[in-house]
């Protein structure tokens, strides 16, 4: 079923599943810049999918993550089960549910440790993972096998948890918490036991570190920023900071690697510019953020009065979310051939990793990761080709992640 059909009334239905992302974007982005919506469970929002609509929700203070601004939520139309509750922060230790000063506090508090020249510290070690994960990959070069389960998931959460100083035991148990939280398909409800879940493990992570404090991780970082300032960090905005930045750096750079090495290997044209050096990695990079982004659409933000967008009233405790694939391919900002993958493009400027406050914290670590690892792939595997038709490709069933099942591929054809 593809996205949007309509409901009787007309209003565009956003299903987990579209037969063709690409399309079902486009078809999107034609309903107008700001568009009444129907989420799986018959939950009703508004959705930008047009870049300036976008822009001017993210950036606009009368529209605030806080669900107690939700008509909805708080008259108990959307229940605590609905599946995507989830995906919404909601604890007023997350900074990603915060707005004003208490969101400026914590992002002011934890810059220093999730900046971008911190996260360039990391080079050493993510070369170092990304080289041992391909020389472990030699063995099946010239066999089928999936790259997203072997290399491109496994990578980011290794640097995850050297990041944070997790054991090296414990990283495939937090990727699996991950992985299940962003599925799609969890049963009704059991997303709340996987957050509990995720909340344990990093209480305890943080005791740990708080009694044997690492030599150079963020998790230690945190705790010492923790302990400075007038509004020092509590132990439980550390804990939700560190299973926020997760969420951030790993999903969206799982997704994106395998996004660029679909968008390379599907456009044979571009990956030979690349390779005569036309085109820069980072410049690969970016367009693919744009081209098809990692994150398909964020939910929600909610209006604490009424807001005039575009021509449009979001009412007083109606829901808003920005559909960022949607977005992306306006033609407004990024020229009449916006639906054509072009790293050369010198038109427009994506906001897949948001705009204004809410920037995403992860972007630095997930930039970089993206520019160490795709260029090691390549080299080691000059004439990687997938090991199916793309169309065969199956697209997750995450309704605000756009992500891969599987990546099926050939290493030495």
């Amino acid at each position: 079923m593809s996205c949007p059909m309509h409901t009787p009334d007309g209003l565009p239905l956003i299903h987990a599943i579209p037969e063709d992302v690409q399309a079902d974007r486009a078809r999107l982005l034609a309903e107008g810049p700001v568009v009444r919506v129907e989420l799986p469970g018959g939950v009703r929002a508004w959705a930008t999918t047009h870049h300036e609509a976008t822009k001017a929700a993210l950036n606009d203070p009368r529209l605030v993550r806080s669900t107690d601004h939700w008509a909805d939520f708080q008259n108990g139309a959307v229940s605590e089960s609905w599946p995507l509750m989830g995906t919404i922060p909601r604890d007023d230790s997350n900074m990603l549910a915060l707005d004003g000063p208490p969101h400026r506090r914590m992002r002011k508090l934890t810059s220093s440790p999730f900046s971008a020249r911190r996260v360039e510290r990391l080079r050493p070690h993510i070369e170092r993972i990304t080289d041992r994960a391909l020389e472990g990959l030699e063995p099946r070069a010239t066999e089928p096998l999936d790259l997203r389960a072997e290399f491109t998931f496994k990578v980011p959460m290794t640097v995850i948890g050297e990041l944070y100083g997790v054991e090296g035991n414990e990283y495939e148990k937090l990727g699996d918490m991950y992985s299940r939280l962003f599925s799609g398909t969890t049963a009704e409800g059991e997303h709340l036991q996987i957050l509990a879940d995720l909340h344990r493990f990093f209480t305890e992570l943080v005791a740990r570190k708080r009694a044997e404090p690492g030599a150079d991780d963020f998790t230690t970082d945190l705790i010492r920023a923790s302990e400075e300032g007038e509004q020092p960090l509590t132990d439980e905005e550390v804990v939700t900071t560190l299973i926020t930045v997760v969420a951030a750096g790993h999903e969206t750079t799982v997704n994106l690697l395998n996004n660029v090495v679909r968008a390379l290997l599907a456009h044979p044209a571009e990956h030979e510019k690349l390779r005569r050096g036309e085109y820069t990695w980072e410049q690969v990079v970016e367009e693919t953020l744009r081209f098809d982004a990692p994150n398909n659409l964020v939910l929600f933000r909610f209006a604490a009065e009424d807001v005039e967008l575009c021509g449009v009233t979001i009412e007083k405790g109606e829901a808003l979310f920005t559909h960022y694939g949607a977005s992306a391919k306006d033609p407004a900002e990024f020229g009449d051939d916006a639906d054509v993958f072009d790293p050369g493009r010198a038109r427009g400027r994506h906001v897949t990793f948001g705009y204004g406050p809410h920037i995403c914290p992860g972007a630095p670590l997930s930039r970089l990761e993206a520019g160490i690892i795709l260029p090691k792939l390549f080299e080691r595997f000059p004439d990687l080709r997938l090991a199916v038709p793309d169309a065969e490709l199956e697209v997750s069933t995450a309704l605000s992640v756009n992500s891969l099942k599987e990546l099926p591929v050939l290493l030495r054809p």
